[in-house]
Order: structure tokens, then C-alpha cells, then sequence
């Protein structure tokens, strides 16, 4: 246990110089319409963090935060889906790999005149557009915010439950280590394995020229990659189980979308329609979540492997992820698991991404030991949600602290506070904005 993990600090008033510089962050990686992750590292819009974006702008600029996440949704295909890079025409064409001559978007029938990715990210959205709204209703009410974005999160909702759903389970299938926002997590390693990597002389990485390659994903890690992504884009990016090499049922996708459904209910309510569809959409979403991929005796939810049918028995953080699902019937066991030691959450923080207690723990390596803030953020709000004002209060005072300390990095030693990765990033400058401003 370290003392800058534990240390208490007052809370943060808008004033402090943590708000100015997260503030700061924001309006540098602002493009005009959209926020970039962070300037030369992801030099584009990506799809969950301006989900994440706007819900700390929405304590700056409410406007902004709308127009943020209306500038994603107007990226979306005609089938429904979101990308999860929207392109930003300014910026040179091989400023990030892989860029549109790879994903070729312009040339697929149904997809946007502006140049996307082809496959999507975990679907943070309808939260995002809920929490925006509530943040002025009037502006919302004024600019026609919810009757734009509502019908558009319904048709990103109903191409994840039915395009998606590959197994038949009610539960929506990732079909590339991206889209599930947590890129080289050992949960992958399995499945991934089965996938022959395309050699590293046939693509060009851009990531290494802005980060250190040992805190990155490997070149056979990227070699998978692009196989899939490539697979998938000769195939039209049309989905079937059968021409997905790599398709899982991951658990924090799986409750980002039941989450969302809730909120949809709100938003249908807001706008006099029946709320009655979009709970029980949850609460499908939410017993198929449970029954398939919790286990009981672990305490934690794993990812299933849609070719295998067998649970993934890796400690991810997103096995913690469905403790942000309203009413979830195991909250009070995942609040167990996050307190023992493979998560440490009294003491680590951000949470860790995956188990400290494993032998290939690596607290520096992207998605396979570090914590990252979104992460923390989604389960302080789930500890919300189930009553654990207590736990939450305290992970929210110590990420303020660790960010304090260490600045707005990417990702962060769940240990020691270290940052790594990209700095100036803007997720982590966004949801201190909220944390501070937590009642």
C-alpha cells in the first residue's frame, strides 16, 4: 500500500487548479465540432470517449457536449452502427494507422459520406446523451437535442441486439479487440490465438511515433488486428458468426447496452413515448447478462467466446463493468470481488484492468495491469447506483488525488499513481470535471 493511494484530500472545489488544467485539456483537443483523444497519439474522433467527453463537458459547455455527441452520430451508418473512428478530413491521411484508405468507408453502401472506421466501440452513448441532457434541459429542449439523438441511439441499440447477437443468447458479440475498448487484455489472448497474424512488413504503425512500445500492444498483437479489420471489410463488414474469426460476449459492452436502455426509458418518458420498450429490453439484456456470463463461484462476470460457447476465465475490469446495470442481481457479490485482492479497491486505483494477483500483471502495458479512469469512473458511478456511497466517495477523492498527482495520462499504475501513455488526455480531464462536481 502506498501513502499517495491513500492520503485523503479535500474535495475539490470548480476553482482548483485541477479544474483550470483539466478545462485546459479540453480546449486544446477541441476540433471545431469534436474532441480528439489526445492531440498526435489519436489525432481523430473515437466513439466511447466522446461518450465520455461530454459528460464532463456538460458541466462547461452543455452546448458543446450535445454538439459532441451529435457530430459522432452523424457518422452513423445507415444499418445503425456507430463507428469507432470518425475521421477528421483535416488531418493528414497516414497521421494514424489504420487510417480511410485502409477502412475504405466511402466506397461501403450505407456508411456516411464522411470517412469512418467499419467496426464500433462499447456503446457508452444513450448514458452519455441522458446525462447531457439533464445537464440543461433547456438548451436541449431548444436545439431539439433529444428528438435528433433518441431515434439515432434506438437504431445503434437495435443493430447491436440484432446484427450482433451472433449466438441466438440476447446478448451482442464484439467481433474485434477494439470494439471492445480494451484492446490487448489478456481476455483476448485465447480467442485471439486462432487468429494468424498479418506480418508486420504489410502495415505501417503510427502509434509507436507518439508512445513507448513497451507500453503498447505488440506488432503480433497488431498483426491480429488488422487481419480481423481487414477480414471484416472485404466481407463488406456484413455479421455472422461464422465470418468472424474473433466474436465474444463481452460483459462491459453487454452492460453499457442494458444501462443504455434504462436511459432510453428516461428519454422516452422526457418526450411523452411509451418508456415501457426500453425496460424490458433491460431487463432481457440484463437476465441474459447474468445467466450467461456470471459465474457465481468466481464472483465476477467473464467473457464468453461465441465459436466455443466456454467462458474466458480472465480477470478483466470489465468483468466488474455490469455493476453500473440498474437493479442487477449480483451487485452486492461484484462489490465483494472488487474488494478482494485481485482488484484491491481500497487500495489501488484507478481499478486496476486486470487481476493484480496474476503472474502477467503488468501495471505499464495498456489494457494488462494499469488502471484508466474511465474504467474507475463507470464503477464509482455503479457503487452510486447500489448504495455504496461510502466506496465511491473514497475512489472518487483518491482518483482526484492520483490525477493531481500525476497529470492527465492515458493510464495509470494502479499501485504507484505513474502515468503512461498519451498525457493531456482528454477522458481522464473530462470525468475529473464530473468527479468534482459529484454531489
Amino acid at each position: 500500500m502506498t501513502t499517495a493511494c491513500v492520503a485523503r484530500r479535500p474535495l475539490l472545489e470548480p476553482a482548483d487548479a485541477l479544474d483550470r488544467a483539466a478545462r485546459r485539456v479540453l480546449a486544446t483537443n477541441w476540433r471545431r465540432h469534436a474532441t480528439v483523444p489526445a492531440a498526435r497519439l489519436y489525432p481523430h474522433q473515437w466513439s466511447w470517449d466522446s461518450a465520455f467527453i461530454a459528460i464532463g463537458l456538460r458541466h462547461l459547455s452543455p452546448a458543446r457536449a450535445q454538439r459532441e455527441l451529435e457530430s459522432l452520430f452523424g457518422a452513423q451508418w445507415r444499418d445503425g452502427r456507430v463507428p469507432h473512428i470518425v475521421f477528421e478530413p483535416h488531418v493528414p491521411a497516414d497521421a494514424y494507422f489504420p487510417g480511410p484508405s485502409f477502412w475504405r468507408s466511402t466506397a461501403t453502401p450505407g456508411a456516411p459520406a464522411v470517412a469512418t472506421s467499419g467496426i464500433v466501440q462499447p456503446p457508452a452513448h444513450a448514458l452519455a446523451v441522458w446525462l447531457t441532457y439533464r445537464a440543461d434541459p433547456a438548451t436541449a429542449r431548444a436545439r431539439g437535442f433529444l428528438p435528433r439523438l433518441y431515434p439515432r441511439l434506438i437504431a445503434w441499440h437495435r443493430y447491436l441486439t440484432t446484427r450482433r447477437d451472433l449466438t441466438g443468447s440476447g446478448l451482442m458479440s464484439v467481433v474485434h479487440p477494439w470494439e471492445s475498448g480494451m484492446d490487448n487484455s489478456p481476455a483476448w489472448d485465447a480467442p485471439l490465438s486462432r487468429v494468424t497474424p498479418v506480418p508486420p512488413g504489410e502495415f505501417t504503425r503510427r502509434d509507436l511515433d507518439h508512445a513507448a512500445a513497451a507500453e503498447r500492444p505488440t506488432d503480433a498483437d497488431y498483426g491480429r488486428y488488422v487481419r480481423l479489420a481487414r477480414d471484416y471489410r472485404d466481407a463488406g463488414y456484413a455479421d455472422s458468426l461464422r465470418g468472424h474469426g474473433f466474436a465474444v460476449e463481452d460483459p462491459l459492452c453487454n452492460a453499457l447496452l442494458a444501462a443504455g436502455e434504462h436511459a432510453l426509458a428516461s428519454m422516452a418518458t422526457e418526450l411523452g413515448r411509451d418508456p415501457q420498450p426500453h425496460r424490458a429490453a433491460a431487463a432481457r439484456l440484463t437476465d441474459a447478462l447474468t445467466a450467461t456470463l456470471y459465474d457465481p463461484a468466481a464472483g465476477i462476470f467473464f467473457p464468453r467466446d461465441a465459436h466455443t460457447g466456454g467462458h474466458i476465465r480472465s480477470y478483466s475490469v470489465g468483468g466488474l463493468m455490469p455493476l453500473i446495470v440498474p437493479g442487477l442481481p449480483v451487485a452486492a457479490e461484484l462489490v465483494e470481488t472488487a474488494l478482494g485482492d485481485r482488484f484491491r479497491l481500497r487500495e489501488a486505483c484507478p481499478v486496476p484492468s486486470y487481476d493484480l494477483s496474476a503472474g502477467d500483471h503488468d501495471p505499464s502495458l495498456y489494457w494488462r495491469g494499469p488502471g484508466w479512469v474511465n474504467t474507475s469512473w463507470l464503477l464509482w458511478h455503479g457503487l452510486r447506483l447500489h448504495g455504496e456511497a461510502s466506496l465511491a466517495d473514497d475512489l472518487r477523492q483518491r482518483l482526484l488525488g492520483r490525477v493531481r498527482d500525476a497529470g492527465f495520462r492515458e493510464y495509470l499504475d494502479p499501485m504507484t499513481g505513474t502515468g503512461h501513455g498519451a498525457d493531456e488526455f482528454s477522458w481522464t480531464a473530462a470525468l475529473v470535471l464530473d468527479l468534482i462536481r459529484a454531489p
